[in-house]
């Protein structure tokens, strides 16, 4: 049954965000977590970034999440020769009215998928940036609206396979969040196929929520209690980030604000009106992984910002914890 437009107590989030988990699960089998983070991100109006080789379910998780919540689903592949026009649309002259009229892109829709992203030039990959940020389009100098919910899942190919660029730091930092998904077990695999024997589970899949009750639990979210001493954490970890000697670029302020709405989404998950320090520190990599840039040197020596944003978060003291003797 679909949530109808009201205010949510905390509770009734929880639920409604344990269905939608419930309708990924069907879907994807095992990757627990990353289910999670997929659908924090959608509690929080974020944009996801899935980095992965193919064929691990990028695409079925994007499509699950459009059918749980009843959304327009469109998939964009992104190829070297696309250009921005074919993302965002174009004014085309009528000549029975004489006027201008827009066709929408592929853009236009409430769930897209931005397949191997970026297999596209970086000015192709700009387009994304305004309907990403503004949650709108603008074609010949007419803004034109995103549907609501409006979500972008991007998918990324390992940086070492060949015919890829990297993507522009202003767009990744757009991404709420970047998650793997990986291969299953052998267990979880030989389930994939029992599963898929006759049919594909996605095809069963209902709406658990509509675009209202969605409206309802990402506000219910930006509800929870988030006190001075987490904010001060969440602050604390970024600036650590930009002091990092292995670090070139540090996590930005809309990285501290993707950890913090992050941090009160989990909180919904675990039936709680108020976020930990625990659950900054669950989400810096994925939140804050992204948006840092490690030195030419560090490279070198074979570090990773895995590993810097573990150290990050180790010299920076956790609230409420005593001091070191």
């Amino acid at each position: 049954m679909a949530v109808s437009e009201r205010t949510l107590t905390l509770r009734e989030a929880r639920e409604t965000a344990e269905r939608l988990l419930a309708n990924l699960g069907a879907v994807i089998l095992g990757k627990e977590e990353e289910q999670r983070l997929a659908v924090m991100a959608l509690m929080c109006r974020g944009h996801l970034l899935i980095e992965d080789v193919p064929g691990v379910g990028k695409t079925m998780l994007a499509r699950s999440i459009a059918r749980s919540i009843g959304g327009s689903f469109r998939r964009i592949q992104f190829t070297p020769d696309l250009l921005p026009a074919d993302i965002t649309g174009v004014s085309v002259y009528n000549q029975r009215d004489g006027a201008f009229e827009y066709r929408e892109g592929p853009i236009v829709a409430q769930v897209v998928l931005a397949d191997e992203i970026n297999r596209a030039s970086p000015k192709t990959q700009a387009a994304l940036l305004e309907a990403m940020e503004e949650r709108q389009v603008t074609v010949d100098g007419v803004p034109h609206p995103m549907p609501e919910p409006f979500i972008v899942m991007a998918t990324q190919n390992p940086i070492e396979y060949e015919g890829t660029f990297p993507l522009p730091e202003t767009e990744l930092d757009r991404f709420i969040a970047r998650l793997h998904l990986g291969y299953p077990d052998k267990e979880r695999e030989i389930q994939m196929l029992e599963a898929q024997r006759y049919a594909h589970p996605i095809d069963l899949l209902e709406p658990v929520v509509d675009e209202r009750g969605l409206a309802a639990l990402q506000d219910a979210v930006r509800r929870v209690h988030v006190s001075d001493d987490v904010k001060e954490y969440i602050v604390a970890v970024a600036e650590a980030t930009r002091n990092h000697p292995s670090l070139y670029l540090g996590a930005s302020p809309r990285g501290s604000l993707a950890l913090f709405r992050l941090a009160q989404a989990k909180a919904v998950l675990d039936d709680r009106e108020h976020a930990l320090p625990d659950d900054v520190k669950a989400l810096a990599y994925p939140a804050l992984g992204h948006r840092v840039i490690l030195g030419s040197a560090a490279r070198i020596q074979g570090a990773t910002a895995a590993e810097a944003i573990a150290e990050a978060l180790e010299q920076t003291p956790v609230p409420g914890s005593l001091p070191a003797a």
